[in-house]
């Protein structure tokens, strides 16, 4: 794929697909709930498809219809053995939150990915479950993973690593225990699935103090269903966003996009930089807080982005490294160690494309530090994604402001945004 200068800006309202993180849960959670649940505007992408296969492997009935989907669900142990192994492409979220539901079930599953899942951590969920009695066999700490039924036991948890994956897979986990379990969250991250559960009538109690959380699960109580309506993803408006924001005569609106305040540190990190954004029909839905945002083009300021920021955004940190480029001023993000861990390495894959992009730049520990030029000269405008999708969208912005730039392995984009390329290309940019 090719990303191109596009001189007039990029203008008009791109049709975002449905948030990433609420697509898998709003399968997972209906799933093991009893009735019906209809799910509206979920996220058609490669990453929730494989979650949705590896249900209907296990027995659960689930209708398609476009954007629509409907779930009948039979309660917490209704879930059969998978007919074969279980493939989830990709999707991280997929394996570490099923990892935490399979444990608690009782027949043996196998959990597969593709060769870059295959590469990421995966003792992080198996270890902490494995303090609950859990019985999971991992590759060398990743995948394919196997687990054999075993019964779990109440724990309480102190997560060391602040990531809703693992917090995840630990709550669905901990549904189908008798007793009381405890998780510790030293760092508060995105709470999608406690405010699911929350409104499916789980026996969860949250208690935040400062940036620490605990939760309390008592398992054993049935989910009833209720339908979900499935905001539009930040994350994947992110890239319109910051198009908008560096490209003269720019003015874009996202509309229904979701702004949970555990992951809405882009917005803290874009304000911070002076960028024109504005908010319009703020509202809840399931519990969820949803807004539109107006972005005109901005002239932006560098900012230092300390660790706790990382928190709320670690994976708008590729596509903020653009913005940083054409800011007036230096900019440092810290603390950005899970970037590593990611669907690639990358924090060491936005180096090194800024740096073939001409852009000053450097990493010292976990810390990246980007000096903006008011010119560029592109040394290679071949941009290497190792099959990430963010990476690949964020040099597609690049490539507004240096194109022609070659984006490889671009079909990664399926993970999360099909229709990048031609919503990109309908408000006035030039990929090809």
């Amino acid at each position: 794929m090719i990303s191109n200068i596009i001189s007039k800006g990029i203008n008009g309202s791109p049709n975002i697909p449905g948030d990433k993180s609420i697509s898998h849960r709003s399968i997972i959670i209906p799933a093991i709930s009893n009735g019906v649940c209809e799910v509206n505007n979920i996220l058609n992408s490669e990453d929730v498809l494989h979650t949705l296969e590896a249900f209907k492997n296990m027995g659960v009935k689930i209708i398609e219809d476009k954007k629509n989907i409907i779930i009948i669900g039979n309660g917490l142990n209704s879930l059969k053995k998978p007919t074969n192994e279980i493939y989830l492409g990709n999707s991280g979220t997929s394996a570490r939150l099923l990892t935490g539901l399979l444990a608690s079930q009782k027949f043996n599953s196998i959990l597969k990915g593709d060769k870059s899942l295959s590469t990421r951590p995966m003792g992080r969920i198996a270890d902490p479950l494995t303090k609950m009695n859990a019985k999971i066999y991992t590759n060398n700490g990743k995948l394919p993973l196997k687990i054999t039924p075993s019964n779990l036991v109440p724990t309480k948890i102190d997560l060391k690593i602040p990531s809703a994956q693992i917090k995840s897979g630990l709550i669905l986990a901990s549904l189908n225990i008798k007793g009381e379990t405890e998780l510790i969250e030293n760092k508060i991250t995105r709470d999608h699935t406690e405010i699911m559960l929350k409104s499916f009538g789980a026996d969860i109690k949250i208690n935040k103090l400062d940036n620490k959380k605990h939760i309390k699960i008592i398992g054993g109580k049935e989910l009833k269903s209720k339908n979900i309506d499935v905001p539009n993803d930040l994350s994947s408006s992110a890239f319109f966003i910051i198009t908008a924001l560096i490209n003269q005569g720019s003015h874009i609106i996202v509309k229904n996009i979701n702004n949970n305040p555990t992951r809405n540190g882009l917005i803290i990190a874009l304000k911070k930089m002076g960028a024109n954004l504005f908010f319009h029909n703020k509202r809840l839905s399931n519990n969820e807080e949803i807004c539109d945002i107006e972005v005109f083009s901005s002239n932006l300021n560098g900012c230092e982005l300390g660790p706790e920021i990382a928190d709320l955004m670690i994976d708008e940190y590729p596509i903020l490294s653009i913005a940083a480029s054409f800011a007036q001023s230096p900019s440092v993000f810290r603390g950005l160690k899970e970037l590593r861990v990611k669907e690639s390495d990358r924090l060491n894959l936005i180096l090194i494309n800024l740096q073939n992009c001409g852009v000053d730049c450097k990493i010292i520990n976990d810390d990246l530090y980007i000096n903006p030029s008011k010119k560029y000269d592109v040394k290679n405008n071949i941009i290497r994604t190792d099959f990430d999708h963010r990476i690949a969208m964020a040099f597609s912005v690049m490539g507004t402001k240096l194109g022609p730039l070659e984006i490889r392995d671009s079909e990664s984009i399926n993970t999360s945004f099909p229709t990048f390329k031609n919503e990109f290309n309908r408000l006035g940019g030039q990929i090809f």
